[in-house]
């Protein structure tokens, strides 16, 4: 009997269940700012073998994974991605959006409870406060009583701090006040020593000196539009086609060294410096560094995804991530790490570049059509300001205006939403209060259930016909739940996962509990997502 016991015993030990999980020493998440998922091939030809070929040679391609909400903007997607969630629960319905209560339009990430650090200014006072669901990175904090580490990394604010989490190590931004790498007394009372050290190298200087020309002869951009289209933009100080002068800037200096691919070689730097600084993967735990390139974005909207810009945007990324991914095989070790790449959403053509190919596009104009639907409802029910904000594609009520005057806020709405039927670029007008008797096709209904959240979303939401947005006529923008906007790459690469490639249906919110489930632990709290099991080896 008593061998029996210590037989039984032994079993138990060397089970998988008894024995603490193997897991990587690092996890590295990427998120590439506005990346369309056809940039994988449409530049493939220029890539190197290190970067996007490596991912996709050597680890997983989720070929269609997609974002399963709309409006797609940049903080509800970094949010989806380290949540496994939709903004009908985590919180996070947009960049902005109007508060109703307050009745004033909210920012993600602001928090006047704290303040900036490095800085003077109050490009610090940010928090992920808004999010109302735990993050991958924090339950992995969870997992093990805090000993993991967790930082995120980006020139966007949101970028950095939401990916981080609530329980985070550290989060890192780019403030245009000061050049260099800020954070918040949220996670700290000063800057690490490190990080001072890369404040003090200066590098946005440096890299502004070189001047943006582009990586191969000009006329070698055989996927891009010539570079003087009239519907590309301007960098913020000044010239919209090559060679890009940016030693010569003076005013917006930082603000124009975003719109450069230079911002993207800068968030690698920090990348490396973080994990020296914080001994992150060498410590015998699992860490985990986000990362967000946020470049691309700035580039994108400032030129278009047709451009020579974001042609050489993408080609000097590949470099740089290619760098990236080996200083991670000799720091971390090969095999010992895992990462992942994705987006937070796609964009759309500049709506010049479509007309000019025969593609039906347009724009709306949000102030114009808000004054508009204003005017109509004064005419129909009387004087008074009946609109609230029209934001984020939605259109918000004054519910208190309409209540305090005892009017058919029904009627108003019908009234609103035959008004808006009348432009020519919007196809539906959704009242968000009545999902369910919308009569939409499948998919369009799920992404407006998934991105309505009762309390901070709007009264009615605005569908517009494919290829129209509200913008302006140079550059281009995103937001809606057309595919150009909400396909979006997913790569895995490293520990843990096996050489592979898949055109099954995927989501966004499939990503945080696939990594949840690839370290052994808890999903996020709100997290709505399914494991992608063809990934793992």
């Amino acid at each position: 009997m008593r061998k029996s016991i210590i037989a039984f015993l032994l079993l138990i030990v060397t089970s998988g269940f008894a024995q603490s999980p193997a897991r990587p020493k690092l996890v590295v998440g990427i998120v590439v700012d506005q990346m369309r998922w056809d940039y994988l091939l449409r530049f493939a030809d220029r890539y190197g073998a290190g970067g996007f070929k490596r991912l996709m040679g050597e680890g997983f391609s989720c070929d269609n994974t997609f974002i399963p909400y709309t409006p797609t903007y940049t903080a509800p997607g970094h949010t989806c991605v380290y949540t496994g969630s939709v903004p009908a629960l985590h919180g996070i319905v947009g960049n902005n959006w109007y508060d109703k209560f307050s009745r004033q339009v909210v920012y993600c990430t602001d928090d006047t409870t704290v303040r900036s650090v490095g800085s003077n200014s109050v490009a610090g006072e940010m928090s992920p406060r808004n999010m109302f669901a735990t993050t991958v990175t924090d339950e992995l904090r969870l997992s093990n009583n805090f000993k993991s580490k967790t930082i995120g990394i980006a020139l966007k604010d949101r970028g950095a701090i939401l990916p981080a989490g609530h329980a985070a190590s550290a989060a890192y931004w780019f403030d245009d006040a000061t050049g260099g790498w800020i954070t918040s007394t949220y996670y700290m009372k000063a800057l690490p020593k490190w990080m001072q050290q890369l404040n003090a190298k200066k590098l946005p200087d440096a890299y502004m000196a070189k001047s943006w020309k582009t990586l191969y002869p000009i006329d070698t951009y055989v996927q891009s539009t010539s570079d003087t289209k009239p519907y590309e933009g301007t960098l913020p100080g000044g010239g919209n086609y090559f060679e890009h002068r940016t030693d010569t800037f003076k005013t917006y200096r930082y603000s124009a060294f975003r719109v450069t691919p230079y911002g993207n070689s800068f968030t690698a730097d920090a990348a490396k410096a973080a994990i020296e600084g914080e001994d992150l993967g060498a410590r015998g735990v699992t860490d985990f560094l986000a990362v967000s390139f946020s470049s691309p974005d700035y580039i994108g909207h400032t030129f278009g995804p047709n451009s020579i810009e974001v042609e050489d945007t993408y080609l000097r990324l590949d470099k740089d991530l290619a760098d990236f991914f080996t200083y991670l095989d000799t720091k971390i070790g090969k095999g010992q790490y895992l990462l992942f790449l994705t987006a937070d959403h796609g964009v759309a053509q500049s709506v010049g570049f479509a007309e000019e190919n025969k593609i039906p596009a347009g724009l709306s104009n949000t102030v114009a059509m808000q004054k508009l639907l204003n005017d109509g409802l004064q005419k129909e029910f009387g004087p008074g300001n009946y609109i609230a904000s029209l934001i984020n594609y939605q259109v918000f009520l004054n519910n208190e205006f309409i209540q305090s005057r005892k009017l058919n806020r029904d009627a108003i709405k019908k009234s609103v939403m035959e008004n808006l039927l009348n432009d020519p670029g919007v196809e539906r007008v959704v009242d968000l209060e009545n999902l369910a008797g919308a009569n939409l096709p499948q998919k369009l209904a799920m992404m407006l259930v998934n991105g309505y959240n009762q309390k901070l979303s709007g009264d009615l939401q605005i569908i517009y016909r494919p290829q129209w947005f509200e913008g302006f006529s140079r550059g281009t923008t995103h937001g809606s739940w057309n595919p150009y906007d909400s396909h979006i790459p997913l790569l895995w690469y490293g520990w843990g996962i096996k050489q592979g490639r898949s055109s099954r249906e995927v989501y966004m919110t499939d990503i945080a509990p696939t990594v949840a489930s690839l370290l052994d632990i808890q999903m996020p709290n709100a997290s709505i997502g399914t494991v992608i099991g063809e990934v793992k080896k």
